[in-house]
């Protein structure tokens, strides 16, 4: 009786919408239109242009994934009730490089934490495995990436990191962080991870190898193409900066938002110059 009256009502069943974001930074269009800008710059030099972030972690396992897949009438796939992890095999950790002018994608799995080693060590996969081959001429990097997590835009390994990469490419590395609460609109989230979970939708990730060949898999009617790989490194969490290190990173920040943009080029070896971060 109750529910009749209120269906009157015009009252239904609703689930939660995540349409809340907070109060908004005062500056977050700016910012927008500022990495929209380098962005073009960079395109027009044929230098590229990354968006980077760590999808959501995985239970490696028979565990039930979301979604549904064609299977024979009355034979659903048979998963473990409760989500617990399996100790042999843990999680899978899939950071993502997507590649804005290629509609490209990148993805490191790792096994064992999120830290910024590990982020960077994806970026540099990528670059080895697919950028350098699509930006033989590049001299130089943009990546936009969120403000928090292993690429943080108050992270000092992250930075760190970041300097030995640029040592190795001899290029300087850019980077534009999006401002807090806006991470939905970092490209990777929309042009690359939620392809990879419609293609894994209702099927268990069952083993590392599956999850690897799932993501390398996914393709859209644009053109997207993923390539993936098991990362089986140890990145141990705690790491602790040095002052000196922090010291030794060529860090220029930006004019506008230093925090959220700077640049960090290559040390010359000759010079014992110490520069500030």
């Amino acid at each position: 009786m109750a529910a009749e009256m209120l269906h009157e009502m015009g009252y239904s069943l609703q689930a939660n919408s995540k349409t809340l974001e907070g109060a908004g930074h005062p500056d977050r269009d700016a910012q927008f239109e500022h990495i929209n800008y380098q962005a073009q710059e960079y395109f027009a030099t044929v230098d590229p242009v990354i968006s980077v972030d760590t999808k959501k972690k995985e239970l490696v396992g028979d565990f039930k994934n979301g979604g549904r897949e064609l299977r024979p009438k009355g034979t659903p796939e048979k998963v473990r009730v409760h989500d617990f992890v399996i100790p042999e095999l843990g999680r899978a950790i899939p950071y993502g490089v997507y590649d804005l002018a290629t509609n490209s994608g990148w993805v490191s799995v790792g096994i064992d934490h999120d830290t910024s080693t590990f982020a960077v060590e994806a970026v540099r996969r990528w670059w080895k495995s697919m950028g350098s081959e699509r930006y033989p001429q590049a001299q130089r990097l943009l990546i936009t990436a969120d403000g928090g997590g292993s690429n943080g835009s108050r992270g000092h390994l992250w930075k760190v990191e970041l300097q030995k990469l640029a040592d190795e490419l001899g290029m300087p590395i850019t980077v534009s962080h999006f401002p807090p609460g806006t991470s939905k609109w970092n490209k990777i989230e929309h042009r690359l991870f939620s392809f990879i979970s419609q293609n894994w939708r209702g099927k268990p990730l069952i083993s590392h190898e599956v999850i690897v060949n799932l993501i390398a898999a996914t393709t859209t009617t644009t053109g997207l193409k993923v390539r993936a790989e098991l990362d089986t490194a140890a990145y141990p969490v705690g790491r602790k900066v040095s002052p000196q290190e922090i010291a030794d990173v060529n860090l220029r920040r930006d004019s506008f938002h230093g925090e959220w943009n700077y640049t960090i080029s290559p040390r010359v070896k000759s010079e014992n110059a110490s520069f500030v971060s």
